[in-house]
């Protein structure tokens, strides 16, 4: 299944589902758009393809003015057909908005520029404190381990630095104490300005009462930067079957746990097709992320099995790459202060595939365990109606 479907299906009635993350409402672009006609009739093949042309450099969209978010252009282009790759930028532009039109319904555009706005008020008036923080520097933010796996890029390197504790959760050192340290003292810093400004910034997510989204304060794109050259090389190899290879977008998060903050979290799956966690610090004891099974929405509720019971204890610096589809949660922090940096990996090419897949048994444990149970049964019957039959093949 490809996304050529998706690209073909333009001209039908719009798509009712759309991500918004990072998104605003509809503006029009600074330069003169291209008629969609004219881009149809120049370029025929209209088709997106799955696998991203990593050695295309696409253009910058920053200076466009859309309902969508800049970076969201510059990772899409990669995936045009080869026909558009050279194709004038207000061209590309306009195929590229065209296709993401269809998946932002009416209602969600207008909550969408609400947010954009909300994070245009922020970053307006937020002065950082370490402005080294929102750029990427190997060398000061990672451990030279995981840098050397990284530029290796191969299934060996990675599995080198890995401690595998049960199948598809990863665990290895990735960054550097000096860092979490600058990080730390970077949220400490905004949380103080939301105090005495008075601003309301949103939640985390539905269920960490406390903590920071780092994509609406400045470290959206050094974020995206660390999904792309970073983390999407070890999922290709890690997790190929959820769209490891295909990771487009991401939502970026702080968590805190600890006295006056939340101390556990419950059991619940990610709304990503990879999830990086890493734990920043500081002291404390307790709050160990307990994982029960992959399963796909169908099966999110079902029985967990004796073998995927799994436990895992955070070290300051360390990283669990893990299926955003794995359940998991968090025992309570009995004591000290935990904060923990999170990011929601997602693909929206596999995003598309999955509606029109029902059996998820190369990644479900409970799809995994209905279809070996048919084979059984398929196995027993053929051998009864052998034995029924004598053994007689004629």
């Amino acid at each position: 299944m490809s996304l050529d479907g998706a690209a073909e299906r333009r001209d039908e009635t719009p798509a009712g589902s759309g991500s918004g993350n990072g998104m605003g409402a509809a503006v029009e672009p600074v330069a003169a758009p291209v008629p969609l006609s004219v881009v149809r009739a120049s370029y025929g093949d209209r088709r997106l393809r799955l696998n991203p042309n990593k050695a295309h450099k696409p253009d910058m969209y920053d200076d466009v003015q859309s309902e969508f978010d800049p970076s969201i252009f510059c990772s899409l282009e990669r995936h045009l057909p080869p026909s558009m790759l050279e194709a004038p930028r207000d061209a590309k532009f306009a195929f590229m908005r065209e296709i993401l039109s269809r998946y932002l319904p009416e209602g969600d555009r207008a909550r969408v520029q609400r947010h954009k706005e909300y994070r245009q008020s922020i970053m307006s008036a937020y002065q950082p404190l370490h402005k080294e923080l929102y750029n990427i520097t190997s060398s000061s933010f990672f451990v030279p381990s995981f840098i050397e796996a990284i530029k290796d890029n191969t299934e060996e390197s990675f599995r080198k630095i890995i401690s595998e504790p049960s199948s598809g959760v990863h665990s290895f050192a990735m960054l550097q104490p000096s860092f979490c340290e600058l990080l730390i003292s970077e949220i400490h810093n905004f949380e103080k300005w939301v105090t005495a400004v008075k601003f309301k910034t949103m939640r985390p997510n539905t269920m960490n009462k406390y903590g920071t989204v780092l994509d609406d304060f400045g470290f959206e794109a050094m974020l995206n930067k660390l999904m792309e050259e970073f983390i999407c090389p070890m999922s290709k190899v890690f997790f190929p079957e959820v769209g490891g290879s295909t990771l487009d977008s991401h939502h970026g998060y702080i968590v805190e746990y600890g006295k006056d903050k939340d101390l556990k979290l419950d059991y619940h799956v990610d709304d990503s097709e990879v999830t990086l966690n890493v734990c920043l610090g500081k002291q404390f004891t307790g709050g160990e992320l307990f994982f029960r099974g992959v399963r796909c929405d169908q099966h999110v509720n079902s029985e967990t099995q004796p073998e995927e019971i799994i436990e895992y204890s955070h070290v300051p610096g360390q990283a669990v790459l893990h299926h955003g589809r794995h359940r998991h949660g968090a025992r309570p922090t009995i004591s000290g202060y935990r904060i923990n940096l999170i990011i929601w990996c997602r693909s929206s090419a596999f995003r598309e595939m999955k509606k029109y897949q029902k059996d998820f048994s190369n990644w479900c444990g409970h799809c995994q365990r209905e279809k070996r149970v048919r084979q059984r049964q398929c196995l027993d019957a053929t051998k009864s109606a052998f034995l029924r039959t004598g053994g007689s093949t004629s």
